[in-house]
């Protein structure tokens, strides 16, 4: 109990002072995350988030205070080969066909076969990996990933207590504590995010824990109580799709379309929506441990599922898409050039502006408009030649065509 408390302390202290050291790194190499297409946030968050992790559990299990297991040592290899998946895939932008395949490839060697069958353990490798793109796909706002994270997080743990799974429990405990620390510098506005590194991470790590603490159950019950565990995240992915095919819209191309985005649009504020989110995934993950723990009757997470569908259909009816981008710039283009009218006809072409005249030469006779004034024949206007005027001297010498048009 002493030692899960100092884990705990020190993997927050050591993930917080991580996140703080990494993201300058991040900042000099450009690593950035756009957040609202107006501020750009730095990663390699989820870096400090995996390293505290793993080496405080490494230090444990090393010093022989608290034993992981075998199994759970694997989890954490294997999370860590995620982790490090999701780094590379931070720094060149991988696609997401290489995220699928490895984030399968290590789940295939977490699920215990021996407890789930093959059919099971099949089953099992998809849903690890489909939550781990989830909260991939829920890093789209400051602070939510975190938040979600850190509540599925104390649930999954509370099932691993439940089956005595002290290796388990400790290791999602501390696995929190480092999402808390990193919370101090994600919390909008943030000034550091996940990234795939520490997003996939977190849903691999998630979820195949929640795997293995149900390994050997009802396998209804047990889908049941993974859907709990990890609505939140199962309702934003459904959301999106569901939202861009209506739209017709590719599945891959990001946009404002989630559930942040969705909630912002209704007026809450980034800090609203992130609690918000902590909420509804605390309630769906407080029904998944009471039904693990036999609590609670299975039927409880039609309630779980049924509030998901409900937020899934309203959310839909939040308008995020605006106009395509293809007659926006026609309809620019067309009113910049005043070739479309008013009733959708083209427009007769303005004439164009004649072109200015040029100055004429003096002396010509098309320049009358132009020349001086007539002057006087007065001869004080004309002083005879040599004669000095007050204040200057007349040259005798002056232009005949001068002399012809002064008269």
């Amino acid at each position: 109990m002493l030692y899960g408390i100092v884990a705990a302390i020190t993997a927050l202290f050591l993930a917080a002072v991580l996140a703080a050291l990494l993201r300058v790194p991040a900042l000099r190499l450009g690593l950035l995350d756009r957040r609202q297409r107006q501020r750009r946030v730095p990663l390699f968050g989820g870096a400090a988030v995996a390293l505290a992790t793993c080496l405080v559990a490494v230090a444990g299990d090393w010093t022989g205070i608290a034993p992981l297991g075998d199994g759970i040592e694997v989890l954490l290899v294997a999370g860590g080969a995620v982790a490090a998946l999701g780094l590379v895939a931070d720094v060149w932008r991988l696609n997401a066909r290489f995220l699928v395949v490895g984030t399968a490839a290590a789940a295939a060697f977490v699920v215990p076969y021996g407890d789930t069958g093959a059919v099971a353990a099949v089953a099992g490798v998809g849903w690890i990996t489909f939550v781990a793109l989830a909260f991939r796909s829920l890093d789209h706002a400051d602070g939510v990933a975190g938040t979600v994270a850190v509540v599925t997080a104390f649930g999954v743990a509370a099932c691993a207590a439940v089956e005595v799974m002290d290796g388990l429990a400790v290791l999602l405990s501390v696995f929190a504590a480092a999402l808390t620390g990193f919370l101090m510098h994600n919390w909008p506005p943030a000034r550091v995010a996940l990234g795939a590194c520490g997003s996939l991470f977190a849903g691999f790590l998630l979820a195949a824990a929640a795997v293995i603490a149900r390994a050997g159950h009802d396998p209804v019950a047990g889908s049941g109580v993974l859907f709990a565990l990890t609505a939140v995240g199962v309702a934003d992915v459904v959301l999106v799709v569901l939202s861009r095919r209506l739209a017709r819209r590719p599945l891959l191309r990001g946009a404002s379309d989630h559930l942040a985005h969705r909630l912002r649009r209704l007026g809450l504020t980034a800090q609203g929506v992130t609690v918000l989110l902590g909420v509804a995934a605390f309630a769906a993950v407080l029904v998944g441990v009471l039904v693990h723990a036999g609590w609670v009757d299975v039927r409880a997470v039609s309630w779980v599922a049924g509030g998901a569908l409900v937020v899934v259909l309203g959310m839909l009816r939040v308008a995020v898409y605006g106009p395509p981008r293809a007659r926006g710039r026609r309809a620019r283009r067309a009113g910049r050039t005043g070739r479309v009218g008013r009733a959708g006809r083209p427009a007769p072409r303005p004439a164009p502006r004649p072109a200015p005249r040029p100055a004429p030469r003096p002396g010509s006779g098309a320049a009358s408009v132009y020349a001086p004034r007539r002057q006087s024949e007065d001869p004080a206007h004309h002083p005879e030649p040599g004669v000095r005027r007050a204040g200057r001297s007349v040259s005798p010498q002056v232009n005949a065509s001068l002399r012809v048009r002064n008269g």
